[in-house]
């Protein structure tokens, strides 16, 4: 059974990552069942760990399907920027899932939250999906947070839990599931960079799929 798209991880930080690969294979660039977010402690759906601290940026509305959910298991940390950083990189990650549903790699929700090579990482993962008339489906987890902010600039680690994701082909309304494995967890790190509107854009994402950090 073959599974051509979820490379999320690697496809977030280099266009190599796009290469195709086949389920059940067990390196570094095999598929992704889940990616559900969460992070340090809590248990809460992915609308409301945290709404983004700067409400004067007129941020784009997150819409997707019914079958595509997020948790993010991370608790607010008590400090206003550390917060905003968490609750701008969930509505980044939510983005590329709405930009794969409506098929469109150069979506205005991805551009709002991704500059750089971040940016065009994610539009080359998209056009993946939509070359091959697929989307995502399923539920993704994040968790094991952890945030720095140094003035304008944040990196922030966190795990990401594919287990249950699956890529969902359109014109035969088929879901191709496989097994979870050690590689159906993947371990993050994203750098982050306050822009003139107060939004936390994520300019870098480097992930390490099959860390022990990320383990069940």
């Amino acid at each position: 059974m073959n599974r051509p798209l979820r490379l999320a991880t690697a496809a977030l930080t280099a266009a190599a990552a796009l290469l195709l690969t086949s389920c059940g294979s067990d390196d570094d660039t095999s598929k992704d069942d889940d990616k559900i977010a969460g992070a340090d402690q809590g248990d809460e759906k992915s609308s409301s760990p945290s709404k983004p601290a700067e409400s004067a940026a007129d941020r784009p509305k997150i819409e997707l399907p019914s079958d595509i959910t997020f948790t993010f298991q991370w608790a607010k940390t008590g400090d206003k920027s550390k917060d905003a950083v968490l609750a701008d990189r969930e509505q980044a990650i939510k983005t590329i899932d709405m930009a794969i549903a409506e098929q469109k790699p150069t979506h205005k929700a991805v551009r709002f939250y991704y500059e750089g090579d971040a940016a065009a990482n994610v539009q080359k993962y998209v056009q993946e999906y939509v070359k091959a008339k697929a989307r995502t489906t399923g539920a993704y987890r994040y968790y094991a947070a952890t945030v720095t902010v140094d003035g304008g600039n944040a990196a922030l680690t966190y795990c990401e839990d594919q287990s249950k994701v699956y890529d969902k082909y359109l014109e035969k309304n088929t879901v191709d599931k496989g097994p979870a494995t050690k590689n159906s967890y993947v371990l993050y790190a994203a750098e982050l960079t306050k822009n003139d509107a107060g939004v936390w854009v994520t300019t870098k994402v480097n992930a390490t799929r099959g860390s022990d950090k990320c383990q069940p």
